[in-house]
């Protein structure tokens, strides 16, 4: 389970979002510029991160779950910056759509 917004305050939520986004344009740019032929690439492995990532297993003992963390596999794969971009993607669908984590703590996730 992603961190929710009720766990950190609007200021630090404020915060962070701002430091992902500016990561994402730096990210954005490196990407455009030096891997346009590892799109596809990136497409497939986002879409086997995010289906990944939605299988939840419970943690004995703990009440919790926890999932496949995929961005070392995405960084090995493509870079850390299309990593980055791609992880960024897969969050956002997961708060959006899944309630997984919250927009307000999407900077922190």
């Amino acid at each position: 389970m992603h961190m929710s917004d009720a766990l950190i305050s609007p200021a630090v939520g404020g915060t962070l979002w701002v430091a992902a986004l500016a990561v994402s344009r730096r990210s954005a740019r490196q990407v455009e510029h030096h891997q346009p032929e590892d799109l596809p690439l990136m497409g497939v492995a986002g879409a086997f991160v995010f289906a990944a990532q939605m299988i939840n297993v419970s943690i004995p003992g703990t009440g919790s779950s926890g999932h496949l963390g995929g961005g070392l596999l995405l960084a090995s794969l493509l870079g850390p910056e299309a990593a980055f971009l791609i992880l960024f993607v897969v969050l956002f669908i997961q708060a959006v759509f899944f309630a997984d984590g919250g927009l307000l703590a999407l900077g922190c996730n």
